[in-house]
Parts: structure tokens; C-alpha cells; sequence
């Protein structure tokens, strides 16, 4: 797995998964790897050989486990860059061992995606038949008893969403050119993920809605607990990307994390001063992508040292996602707030040059 740009979370976690599971020894319900304890503790870290995957409030993370212990789908909800999908993919692997089983929701996504297709060549020599079908990953986890996970869930068209319907309800997906169906075995249930941005797109029917249990995941409550986030993941992609090492200067990243915060929510951290907003979401995960991209400057430009310039072009491509209405929100924002900083005036100048 050392080639692989990003392993699977089954691969990249595998001792964790294992250690858990040596000494698990709780109920698990039908089909698990492991007990839905073990899954939330694997998801939330121990404090010790156990990482943190998901930081937030841990009530969230049991309710989506202990949904999919029954037989209701999870939804998670929530603004980009709170983690959906990461917590869907470490969900799949903790309790099937597989996260793979994904269907990408997009314009153009077919109703092949979530029931199956067929090999046009094998369809023309032999005609309808099990080896000329292609399971969908849908299918494929009804098959084996898995979980199978479907991506922004409102971005498909609303006859794909409803293929989902009779899935989730009954349990069985019919094949009717063969006269079979798919039987889901125990262990199967779906994760979906969306966008509460993407509300208006492809609203879910109320029939689709009806199946799933929704969990809304937040925004992190605090600085401190998002600059924490920003920092793990930084330092995981680090060592994924095999970047050279740099002094990662937990100062730049609650600065950058500030910014981010104070712009999201109209208003500075102590409340004094009201901002505009610019057009874009500034997500942890954007966050996350702009210190990156400075560690990356500052190893192989600078001096090693992840200083305010090496932030300052990612945090404008960030904010100025309009050329002409969030120039105007962001140079307000430089020159009411971040310049009146005393301990800021080097992230001001260095602001002020990439603009």
C-alpha cells in the first residue's frame, strides 16, 4: 500500500481494526465486524493505540452506529466540509471491512448505479443471464451483507433517488429480465451523505425521506476544536504524502482557522465587529487544503518553517471565490480587522501582497 496515493480507511487503519477486534468482546449485531461499541471507539479514538477519526460530539457518532444496527438507512446532513464522507467511509469500515461499496451521486448518475447494469457484449451472445448482469455496488452489498454508501445523495435525479426506495424498504431488489431477485442478507444497510447546501437541487421525496434516519453533523463548537481537527489532518496527509518535514507552527493554523470562523459567521471571536460574509462555504476542509499548501511552500520554498506567507495565497483563493463581491468582503475584512492586530501585522502584510 505504500504506492497508493490514499488508501481505503480498512487499509490505512487495518492494526487499529484488528486490535479492536482481538478484544471486543460485545454484542455485535448480525453481519458486524465488530460491536457497534467498538465502532464508535474506533471512530472517536480511546486516548491511546486507538486514533481519533471523526472530533465532535459523541452522542452523534452512537446515534448514526446504532441506526444502522436496525433496519433504517443513515442520512448525514450537514454543510461542506463537516465530514460526511469521511465518517461514511470509516463507518463502512468498522463495521463491514469495506468502504468501497460506493455510488458517486451526481447530474449524470444513472439507475444502473444503484440497481445494476448489463455487459452489452455477453447480453448479445448469450442473451439475459447472471453473467452477462453487473451488480451495482447497492447490490453487490445486499448480496454480502454490507454497507453500501451513496454520495451526495441530493445531487442524483429524483428517479435514481427513488430506486432507492423499494431497496431500503423491502430489503429485496427485483431483477425482472431474469425473473430472480436480490435478497439483501443481514448486515446490509446504506449510508448517504448530503449537502445542505445543495437543498433546492433534488429535494428528497418525502417517501425516500421517510426511510432514512437523519443525524446532522456541525460545524466544529470551537476554535480550539477545529484548529485540532486542522492540525491531525495536516499531519496525516503529511506522512500520506510523504512531504518533508516542516515546523508546523500551530500559530498560522488558528490564525487561518480564525479567519475562516470570523467570515463564516459574519462577526469577529469576541463579538465586537460585524464582517461580511463572502460567497463561499471556508469548510474545515478548505482550511485543512490551505495549510497543506503552505507546509508544501514552506518545505520546498522557504525555509522549512510554515510562516504567514506561505498561507496567505491559499487563504485569498479561498475567500475570493467571486472576482468582484468577495474582493470587496475580503479587503474590508483585511483592512477592519486583521490589520488593528498588533500580534497579526506580518499575516496582514503578507495578506495584503497575495491579494
Amino acid at each position: 500500500m505504500t504506492s497508493v496515493l490514499r488508501p481505503h480507511a480498512e487499509d490505512q487503519f487495518a492494526d487499529e481494526l484488528a486490535i479492536l477486534a482481538k478484544t471486543d468482546d460485545r454484542p455485535r449485531p448480525p453481519g458486524w465486524r465488530l460491536s457497534p461499541w467498538a465502532v464508535t471507539t474506533y471512530v472517536l479514538g480511546d486516548g491511546g493505540q486507538i486514533t481519533p477519526k471523526y472530533i465532535g460530539p459523541r452522542r452523534i457518532v452512537e446515534v448514526a452506529v446504532a441506526t444502522l444496527a436496525t433496519d433504517r438507512a443513515l442520512l448525514l446532513l450537514g454543510v461542506p466540509g463537516t465530514a460526511k464522507t469521511w465518517l461514511s467511509e470509516h463507518l463502512a469500515a468498522a463495521i463491514s471491512g469495506d468502504s468501497t461499496l460506493l455510488v458517486q451521486g451526481t447530474a449524470g448518475t444513472a439507475e444502473e448505479a444503484v440497481r445494476y447494469g448489463w455487459n452489452y457484449a455477453r447480453l448479445l451472445s448469450e442473451g439475459p443471464s447472471r453473467r452477462a448482469l453487473t451488480p451495482s455496488p447497492v447490490m453487490r452489498a445486499m448480496a454480502e451483507g454490507r454497507l453500501a454508501r451513496v454520495e451526495e445523495l441530493t445531487r442524483m435525479p429524483s428517479d435514481v433517488q427513488d430506486a432507492l426506495i423499494m431497496v431500503l424498504s423491502e430489503k429485496t431488489l427485483p431483477i425482472p429480465e431474469l425473473g430472480e431477485e436480490v435478497q439483501a442478507a443481514k448486515g446490509f444497510n446504506v449510508i448517504a451523505t448530503a449537502n445542505d447546501r445543495d437543498r433546492g437541487v433534488n429535494d428528497l421525496s418525502s417517501a425516500l425521506r421517510r426511510r432514512f434516519n437523519t443525524v446532522v453533523l456541525p460545524v466544529p463548537a470551537t476554535t480550539e476544536e477545529e484548529v485540532d481537527i486542522v492540525a491531525r489532518r495536516v499531519a496525516q496527509l503529511g506522512r500520506s504524502l510523504e512531504l518533508p518535514e516542516t515546523v508546523t507552527g500551530l500559530e498560522e493554523i488558528r490564525r487561518v482557522v480564525t479567519v475562516f470562523r470570523e467570515l463564516r459567521a459574519g462577526v469577529t471571536s469576541d463579538g465586537r465587529t460585524k464582517v461580511k460574509s463572502p460567497s463561499g462555504t471556508l469548510s474545515t476542509a478548505e482550511a485543512i487544503s490551505v495549510v497543506t499548501s503552505g507546509i508544501v511552500l514552506a518545505a520546498h520554498f522557504g525555509d522549512g518553517v510554515l510562516r504567514p506567507a506561505d498561507v496567505a495565497g491559499g487563504i485569498v483563493g479561498a475567500v475570493v471565490q467571486d472576482p468582484v463581491s468577495d474582493r470587496v468582503v475580503w479587503q474590508e475584512y483585511l483592512e477592519t480587522v486583521v490589520r488593528d492586530r498588533d500580534d497579526w501585522r506580518d499575516f496582514y502584510r503578507a495578506c495584503r501582497d497575495a491579494g
